[in-house]
């Protein structure tokens, strides 16, 4: 039997997780195959019905917009993503001889280990960009950083449920700005992990380039393409340390490869460094 895995999301072209996934099971030796299934919210219940009558299916990888819509889908929900009800990852698990899909978020791994990875630790002053669910999975790990309390700024200040929610269940302070009013707070900030999507911080980089003050901090944009984002190039300009999205997808997909092959012991440092090879990134160091 064919062993298989996708990610799903739309759009979905730019993905690089195919190259990330298929890089580490190569390296492991393990046959899955792993493919960019572009799907939307109002097809995605007929694709997982599909994905449950079909067999080999190891796991799925879930981007926007589904990771508050997948919830729906799978029969049990695991760690992080009870929490904050995002899931970015499907297992499938065998009960019984019929698949148990499991929901589960690694991106608060991403983001965690893609900051540690970058030298940073607990940041008193904390901005966060976007509202939605990858915003609520930025609220835990700067929780598990050591931050208590973080500013967010949205572009409608009435879709903020997730980001909300998140930082309710986990006891973190949030002070909830329109966009608009970003600049100086961010400029200032120690960490700043923006979730919006590509160009969408491109007013507020304007906006932190007009001020012609220092960028000290650190500056994840989840944003890979492309790359590098105005803001991520402002934000270099003015002396801060910018961490690519790629960090954050590549310590997330090290998460899902863990749980996809069911041998999390063996996703090493050789498998680690074939997955940067894959996407450009350079080689962890020992």
């Amino acid at each position: 039997m064919s062993l298989r895995a996708a990610v799903l999301g739309h759009p979905i072209s730019h993905s690089k997780s195919p190259a990330l996934h298929l890089a580490a099971y190569t390296q492991l030796g393990i046959g899955i195959s792993y493919t960019a299934i572009d799907v939307t919210g109002e097809l995605l219940p007929s694709l997982m019905r599909q994905i449950r009558d079909q067999p080999g299916w190891r796991g799925l990888s879930v981007t926007m917009p589904l990771k508050t819509a997948m919830l729906s889908h799978v029969d049990e929900v695991r760690g992080v993503a009870r929490t904050l009800g995002v899931v970015n990852t499907v297992s499938f698990e065998d009960h019984d001889g019929a698949p148990k899909a499991i929901g589960s978020n690694t991106d608060v791994a991403g983001i965690v280990n893609a900051l540690r990875h970058a030298g940073t630790g607990a940041a008193p002053s904390a901005v966060v960009l976007g509202g939605g669910g990858t915003a609520a999975s930025a609220v835990a790990a700067l929780k598990e950083l050591g931050t208590d309390n973080a500013q967010v700024f949205v572009r409608d200040v009435s879709r903020t449920a997730d980001v909300r929610a998140a930082a309710a269940s986990l006891g973190v302070g949030l002070h909830i700005r329109p966009l608009a009013e970003a600049a100086q707070p961010t400029a200032s900030a120690d960490v700043v992990i923006s979730t919006l999507p590509p160009r969408a911080a491109d007013s507020l980089a304007a906006g932190i380039a007009a001020l012609k003050t220092p960028t000290p901090g650190v500056l994840l944009d989840v944003a890979y393409d492309p790359w590098p984002s105005l803001i991520a190039s402002v934000w270099q300009a003015g002396g801060g340390a910018v961490v690519p999205g790629l960090e954050m997808l590549l310590y997330q997909a090290v998460e899902q490869v863990r749980l996809f092959t069911r041998r999390g012991d063996d996703v090493n440092a050789a498998v680690i460094d074939v997955m940067c090879d894959a996407v450009g990134l350079a080689r962890r160091a020992l």
